[in-house]
């Protein structure tokens, strides 16, 4: 008997009703007042005492501006405000620099802040911790999920493995606008064997002249290094050039390993490649405009799928492009559509891709804890050996963060697969040599973590989950029946209780 047989038409409205619906019915009123800040402002030194709770307060203002550090200028009564609050606990950040408000112990700072250049909701939870050295803001973020990776049926297999990335930052006022530094670093091609992490029908990418089917590739050593520079322009407006060698350019979601709703999940989403996948490229150029709730950008970049040596710097035409724009209507909501053309983004096989993307994430705080919720549709247009393959993903994935320690965490998709089949497998299945059959599959994850140990610089957590699939029948004999893979893990995350707070 076939489990989770969704019809892509059934699935479709299951994710709209419980992205837009379920959120919307516990919405706040949305508050319209700019509340930015246009330079990071040494802090005070804390006068209140750690609280029990590491969950943000709801913020009281709401910033409609630019995202990141002074993406937009505010006017003096505002900025005396501002500024009134920094360095007081329990202020959290918005917008603009997210780390003028530092949060309390026990209030992880909030920011727009996503990767690359992308919005996220700004009341979004930034673990992290961070210093004031002389004129610059240093933050820095990171995690490490390390534990036991079971993938089921005739094609899974077991491994020990981690998956993990470091990320320091620098901000600080140059002339009249912000300067941003970051680097993002991974140790995966250590912690990961092989052409990567098991996962049952995941593909993208090669591993030894070979693409790799059914497991996610390590990220390289280097995942980011780049440089953005913002410039206020008028009261709510500004501009921002962005560079990176390698970094991200304005296509897609935030990427999922800095998405909070799929914060505590160990795996990437299936969808990856049609989604958010151009996270790591080496050589990119933004810039864009952003006036109070909208950001328009557009980017070049190098399109071409890293290849398999994981630890130095590659070079290639920056002959791909991108447009992004993104609307942030209040603090937890932002929407975004992307369009991409990627030339030559496939190592063994010659042909273009046209990427389309669009995305609604949410995000509240709770009492004691957070819900984040993202909802995204991806979708490729390829052309390959004077053919064009059309393929669609569709994910919803939300994660709820209650009674202070504990997240339950889940995930759904349904995505369109061509190069999951190996030659024998094309020859087993009645196929050519040469074809490109596609699938309908889906990925239903449910998960669970709790942390054991919460302090003021770091989280330590346990959790686990299971996985399970839906597909064709003609698959059965390649994956068999009903093929269930299942996680745990130990999770450790920097900043926690006193998440926002200085080293």
């Amino acid at each position: 008997m076939r489990i989770f047989n969704l019809g892509a038409g059934h699935f479709r409205t299951l994710l709209l009703a419980a992205a837009f619906l379920a959120p919307a019915a516990h919405e706040a009123a949305a508050q319209h007042h700019d509340h930015t800040h246009p330079q990071p402002t040494p802090a005070a030194t804390p006068k209140t005492t750690p609280q029990p709770s590491p969950t943000p307060k709801p913020p009281t203002e709401e910033a409609h501006g630019a995202s990141h550090h002074a993406e937009a200028a505010t006017d003096e009564k505002d900025r005396q405000h501002d500024r009134h609050g920094e360095g007081d606990v329990g202020q959290p950040a918005l917008v603009g620099d997210p780390h003028a408000g530092h949060g309390a112990a026990g209030s992880p700072m909030t920011s727009r802040d996503g990767s690359g250049t992308s919005w996220q909701p700004a009341s979004t939870p930034a673990y992290m911790l961070h210093k004031r050295v002389g004129d610059w803001t240093l933050m820095f973020h990171g995690e490490a999920k390390i534990g036991v990776n079971s993938q089921g049926g005739a094609r899974g297999v077991t491994k020990f493995e981690s998956q993990n990335w470091f990320m320091p930052m620098a901000t600080r006022k140059v002339g009249k606008g912000t300067l941003e530094l970051r680097g993002m670093f991974s140790a995966e091609p250590l912690t990961y064997s092989g052409a990567g992490s098991p996962q049952l029908f995941q593909s993208g990418e090669v591993y030894q002249g070979r693409p790799i089917i059914d497991a996610q590739h390590p990220h390289d050593l280097l995942m980011e290094l780049s440089a953005r520079y913002t410039l206020p322009v008028g009261e709510r407006g500004s501009w921002f050039a962005y560079f990176g060698y390698p970094g991200e350019p304005a296509l897609g979601p935030v990427a999922f390993m800095h998405r909070a709703s799929a914060s505590e999940n160990p795996s990437a989403p299936l969808a990856h490649h049609l989604q958010d996948s151009t996270h790591v490229a080496f050589g990119v150029f933004t810039t864009g405009f952003a006036y109070r709730w909208l950001k328009v950008e557009g980017s070049v970049f190098n399109g071409r799928e890293p290849d398999e040596d994981r630890w130095g710097f590659e070079a290639g035409a920056w002959d791909s492009r991108s447009v992004r724009v993104s609307v942030a209507p209040n603090a937890n909501w932002v929407f975004q559509y992307s369009y991409g053309f990627l030339k030559n983004p496939e190592l063994l096989h010659e042909g273009d891709t046209h990427r389309q993307t669009a995305s609604v994430q949410y995000n509240r705080p709770l009492g004691r804890g957070n819900w984040a919720t993202s909802l995204i549709w991806g979708r490729n247009r390829e052309g390959h050996g004077g053919h064009t393959f059309r393929l669609n993903s569709y994910l919803l994935e939300s994660t709820l963060n209650f009674a202070d320690r504990n997240y339950l965490y889940g995930r759904a998709e349904l995505v369109d697969k061509k190069d999951i089949l190996r030659p024998e497998d094309l020859r087993r299945l009645g196929y050519g040599e040469h074809a490109h059959p596609q699938f309908r599959i889906g990925a239903y994850t449910v998960g669970y973590v709790r942390d054991l140990y919460a302090g003021d610089r770091y989280t330590v957590g346990l959790g686990g989950d299971t996985t399970f699939y839906s597909k064709p029948e003609a698959l059965d004999v390649i994956y068999g029946m009903n093929p269930v893979s299942w996680k745990g893990f130990l999770r450790i995350r920097l900043g926690g209780r006193g998440a926002g707070r200085g080293m």
